[in-house]
């Protein structure tokens, strides 16, 4: 574990806002906080195998176009956490292994860091620990909507040295969170004065709970350059805020959200009339779910509680060797469905299960 030692001054509401940080990190960190009885949907699909297949299995290249710079895989760390002590330096080691894997890094919501200086030299490490893959800054549709002017925000694209800026849409996290904000006057036309004003791309996401087809259509409207489904299936953050919330709570809302299958195909018919780069998140958690997202539509995929899980337990180096074994496996699908390359494997090469009887 690295460490980074420098103490910073809070005020109490920042105190608040980092203890809860603290919190969601230590259950994102176990099961607990995986949606009980809805899934994904990929296991609805098959895949479509060639027993013709003529694919060169040593000519399969996977590198994709990430908003102008070339990443080795079609992949991503997600966005998780930061602020406290631990996530910076869960954020720095990630940064380290996204720097070898060639993948771009988001870093968590960065409300604690809003009009403070405080973390400039934590965000200086983790840019070198990254070295010149693309950073992601992260900050949440609430403070997009009460931002009368987006001065602060400019100022913490510079100090994360961001490449993309995400606005995470998180209105049944808010709803269900001690002391939410689950209030989001003028979200759309505030996200396009945003857009026009932050000068780098910005992608729009969701927490877990997806985003329908009509929705991306609205918020695509706006200029956003990319759509991150993170759908249902993976971590339920109505559950992370249930269990840590002593109030009794309708169960009901820890499986509320579309899955992410659903989201990615329904997405991705959106691009015969916008130019967008489509993410396939939420419950990716294996080669096989990473492939599907792939086949479905997405651009590329993302990733966070499993590879926070994985660099728990086997640090920088089980991250980078967990991530290359995914996509060892994604060019063991592509050749089995005679798909060269990303491209011909978004051309057909699912079926559902029940069209198979």
């Amino acid at each position: 574990m690295i460490t980074l030692g420098k103490k910073i001054k809070m005020s109490e509401n920042q105190k608040i806002i980092l203890q809860r940080k603290k919190e969601h990190l230590e259950l994102c960190a176990t099961d607990k906080v995986a949606f009980k009885n809805k899934s994904t949907g990929f296991e609805n699909y098959e895949f479509i195998h060639s027993a013709i297949t003529e694919v060169d299995l040593n000519k399969i290249d996977l590198q994709t176009n990430f908003f102008d710079k070339i990443i080795s895989f079609p992949f991503l760390i997600s966005c998780m956490t930061g602020g406290t002590s631990e996530a910076d330096n869960i954020n720095l080691e990630l940064a380290i292994a996204a720097k070898e894997l060639n993948v771009p890094i988001g870093l968590g919501s960065l409300r604690y860091a809003i009009g403070k200086n405080d973390y400039d030299e934590i965000f200086k490490e983790i840019k070198s620990s990254s070295g010149n893959v693309p950073i992601l800054a992260n900050i949440g549709a609430a403070q997009v909507c009460n931002s009368e002017s987006f001065f602060d925000l400019q100022k913490l694209r510079d100090k994360t040295f961001a490449d993309i800026f995400v606005i995470h849409l998180n209105p049944l996290q808010e709803l269900l969170q001690p002391n939410g904000e689950p209030h989001f006057p003028k979200l759309i036309s505030q996200i396009e004065k945003f857009v026009k004003e932050i000068s780098i791309p910005v992608i729009v996401k969701e927490v877990g709970s997806g985003i329908s087809a009509k929705d991306a259509r609205i918020i695509l409207e706006t200029g956003v350059k990319g759509i991150d489904t993170a759908g249902a299936g993976g971590t339920s953050w109505a559950g992370v805020e249930m269990l840590r919330n002593e109030k009794e709570m309708n169960d009901y809302f820890w499986d509320w959200g579309l899955p992410t299958s659903h989201c990615i195909k329904n997405i991705f018919k959106l691009k015969k009339r916008y130019q967008f780069l489509l993410i396939g998140s939420g419950g990716i958690n294996n080669s096989i779910d990473v492939a599907k997202a792939l086949a479905l539509g997405a651009d590329l995929t993302a990733s966070a509680r499993i590879i926070l899980q994985e660099l728990n337990k086997n640090n920088i180096d089980g991250v980078v060797k967990f991530v290359k074994n995914i996509f060892e496996d994604v060019k063991k699908i592509m050749f089995l469905t005679n798909s060269q390359n990303l491209d011909e494997l978004r051309n057909k090469k699912l079926i559902k299960k029940k069209d198979l009887i």
